[in-house]
């Protein structure tokens, strides 16, 4: 069973701020951060609960994510364009 990207509010606040295009860009790296979710970050943060949170760069888009294993998810937490 393949793990499955889950979208934050925030995140999906900036995915609906951007063109159709980009929509379908950023929704198709999510897919496949999914497919891969134990991909190497660029660097890692605790979020607010002490949960680490990673940081990865695809194309220009920096995905700010943790995996559940339970339940084979990707919580992508934040999303927005990268430095």
């Amino acid at each position: 069973m393949q793990y499955r990207p889950v979208f934050s509010d925030a995140a999906v606040t900036f995915v609906v701020s951007q063109t159709r295009r980009r929509q379908e860009k950023i929704l198709h790296r999510a897919q496949e951060l999914a497919r891969y979710p134990f991909l190497a970050p660029d660097f890692r943060s605790p979020d607010e609960e002490g949960r680490a949170i990673s940081h990865i760069l695809i194309e220009g888009i920096l995905f700010s994510f943790w995996v559940d294993d339970a339940v084979r998810v990707v919580m992508i937490v934040d999303i927005e364009e990268g430095k």
